[in-house]
């Protein structure tokens, strides 16, 4: 024969469960978790993009560059939304700006 246990709510049990945190205290861990990552993931992605853009702006003719094909080049003309890159001799080719990864050092 199985036995079955009950449990039962003694009123000291009752009113335990009547002094549960505020809701407050309950979104403080995911509050938490959403600064840390602003902080280690989204605000350093954000500067970088930022950084990019001002790169991408900056750009004039006889920069070398770097696609993010891994295509070296020099800028040959610089468009609104697209650059010619000399990557040989006699060899030019057209990519988007945003194509461009960084200058050359």
């Amino acid at each position: 024969m199985i036995k079955f246990l009950s449990f039962a709510v003694t009123p000291a049990a009752a009113g335990a469960q009547g002094q549960q945190p505020g809701a407050f205290l309950q979104f403080l861990p995911l509050v938490f978790l959403f600064v840390v990552f602003y902080f280690l993931l989204i605000r350093p992605q954000r500067k970088r993009q930022k950084e990019h853009a001002q790169m991408l702006a900056k750009l004039e003719k006889n920069h070398e560059v770097i696609t993010s094909g891994g295509i070296h080049g020099t800028i040959v003309s610089v468009n609104e939304k697209t650059t010619i890159v000399r990557i040989a001799d006699n060899v030019k080719v057209e990519v988007e700006k945003s194509s461009i990864l960084q200058l050359k050092k």
